[in-house]
């Protein structure tokens, strides 16, 4: 991978994407596939916003059945399987027990059975997946005594029993935005992260014609010319339109923040889901062995860029468990790193951002006298594929140019070429007996068939096979990720090339090998490291609880979240 803005000779592309995340990644991929010439712009890391703040979740959106969205439910449903089959070593299905009890009419035994059917019947091709170890069963009821037998944390309180359904986890949502954009590169796509749209080029008054770029790894400044400007910014949209034109700065999207926090092992083999006495849905699920919840749906009124994960947040998220879940004993004690991040959301209906709809919004800008800038709004992780693929219908219309159909929901992505996963597994595992099967197995379903470049390079140098964390993860994916993934940061390798930081803060010993271990590739200084490590230990920080915040502060908060002010444009 390399970044093309540091080599720019000027060439025009078919279409400019702002927006590095899934959702530019999958039209990226697309767009290049059907042999558009695409160059992608992300002013961070790849991956590192809003698709990096996920539950890891891969699903069909159970939820949506009770606001009747059916179409919204198929079309996720369909593209869990397709990501299953495209992305073999990175998704995998998982058991979901969603308990029962007398407490509440919307949680009853029958009431939960009745969406277990109709889920079934909308998954209804489930069990038709390349790979046989992916297809997933029809839903199943658990007594209580079973429920409590297999998973013991559950609240007894109430409980009557349980449904259990299976979905999709990502068991590493940033390496599989990254395996899009390899699979965008694969086809002639041009990409740079570190790179911020600072301003657009115009034609005449009312036609984009491009983007003036600054290249915050050169500090270089650059015109990117091209046909269509895709806006795919995320939480960013209405500020990156403000860019185009003034008049959109008072103009706001509604955001919703999601947390996250990864705690001891809570929940055993099931994804427990839990609902609160307010009616939300949260989640304990299984993650490398300890236990990852959420998420939170609460509005988010302030600039994208000084959104952080707060005590208040996360103090919220854990009286909502322990009213639901367990003896209620959960704590800032048990939590080992925290993390959230922004959703934008098409429509502002709704009295709570919990009820908004996760639906996509694909709008051509030519309507505000903004011809060749097209901006797509909300949608979730799982159907992005999918919406790259309505994005491309609009996009053929603006280039004037009919393209071949898509070959990206029959084509494994790039490195995932693996017909047979446990097969897979097996194999490597004894072609490679000088490294632990632990080691092998993590490489093999982080990186699909690139494990071995990994390997080569820790062959080459032993201090960088050694075992650093409980997974098996090695030093040598730092040297990978610095020479081979477009890492430039210490948190970009920590984070979202592999998984050494997201199960909180690994020791400063560890924490500064990685460091001195990336600064040799990336001809980082002394001082550099020292800035690079400080800018871990504040990511790796989980917020202090704050005296007063708790259940009482949340009961005072709930049902009383602020609107944004104004009505929404349809821009």
């Amino acid at each position: 991978m390399t970044r093309f803005t540091e080599g720019y000779k000027g060439e025009k592309f078919d279409l400019i994407i702002i927006g590095g995340g899934i959702t530019g990644a999958a039209i990226a991929y697309d767009a290049a596939s059907r042999g558009l010439s695409v160059a992608l712009i992300e002013k961070k890391d790849f991956g590192g916003a809003t698709s990096a703040a996920t539950s890891k979740l891969i699903h069909g959106g159970l939820r949506y059945l009770a606001t009747m969205e059916f179409g919204l439910v198929r079309e996720s449903l369909r593209e869990r399987k397709t990501l299953e089959n495209i992305a073999p070593n990175l998704v995998y299905p998982i058991p979901f027990m969603i308990t029962t009890n007398r407490t509440k009419l919307t949680n009853t035994k029958w009431v939960i059975k009745t969406g277990m059917i109709l889920y079934d019947i909308l998954s209804f091709d489930k069990a038709f997946t390349w790979d046989k170890s992916k297809r997933m069963p029809l839903h199943t009821t658990y007594s209580k005594e079973r429920v409590l037998e297999l998973e013991p944390n559950v609240k007894r309180k109430g409980l009557t029993g349980a449904s259990v359904y299976y979905d999709c986890i990502s068991i590493f949502p940033e390496r599989l935005t990254l395996a899009f954009i390899k699979s965008a590169i694969q086809y002639g796509a041009k990409v740079a992260n570190y790179a911020e749209v600072v301003e657009f080029i115009y034609a005449d008054k009312n036609r984009i014609a491009g983007v003036r770029v600054l290249d915050k790894i050169t500090n270089r400044k650059l015109e990117v010319l091209g046909e269509v400007t895709l806006n795919c910014s995320g939480p960013w949209a209405d500020i990156i339109l403000g860019l185009a034109k003034k008049e959109v700065d008072g103009e706001h999207l509604r955001r919703s923040e999601g947390i996250h926090v990864i705690t001891r092992k809570l929940v055993n083999d099931h994804t427990v889901g839990s609902i609160t006495p307010e009616g939300r849905h949260f989640f304990l699920i299984p993650w490398r062995g300890h236990s990852l919840i959420g998420t939170t749906d609460k509005e988010y009124v302030g600039r994208p860029d000084d959104y952080r994960v707060t005590a208040q947040s996360i103090q919220e998220l854990l009286d909502e468990v322990n009213a639901s879940f367990g003896n209620g004993s959960l704590s800032f004690k048990d939590i080992r790193y925290a993390y959230g991040g922004l959703r934008p959301l098409v429509e502002d209906q709704t009295k709570d951002v919990y009820e908004s709809s996760r639906k996509y919004e694909i709008y051509d800008n030519k309507r505000d006298g903004l011809d060749g800038l097209i901006t797509i709004e909300g949608g979730k992780y799982t159907t992005s594929r999918n919406l790259a693929e309505h994005a491309l219908k609009l996009i053929a219309r603006k280039l004037k140019k009919r393209f071949p159909r898509t070959i990206t929901d029959k084509t494994y992505l790039y490195g995932s070429e693996i017909p047979d996963i446990n097969e897979f597994f097996e194999r490597i595992v004894k072609e490679n007996p000088d490294f632990d099967r632990k080691t092998v197995e993590y490489l093999g379903k982080s990186y699909g068939l690139e494990y071995s470049r990994v390997l080569e390079i820790a062959r080459s140098n032993k201090a960088l096979a050694r075992p650093v964390n409980d997974d098996g993860e090695i030093l040598a994916q730092v040297v990978y990720a610095a020479r081979h993934e477009l890492a430039k940061t210490l948190n970009d390798i920590l984070f979202r090339r592999t998984g050494i930081g997201t199960l909180g803060h690994p020791g400063e010993e560890l924490l500064r090998t990685v460091a001195q271990t990336a600064a040799k590739e990336l001809g980082w200084s002394g001082g550099r490291i020292r800035e690079e490590l400080a800018k871990a230990a504040r990511a790796l920080e989980v917020p202090r609880p704050v005296k007063g915040i708790g259940a009482a502060a949340k009961k005072a908060k709930t049902g009383r979240i602020k609107k944004v002010h104004g009505k929404k444009s349809r821009r």
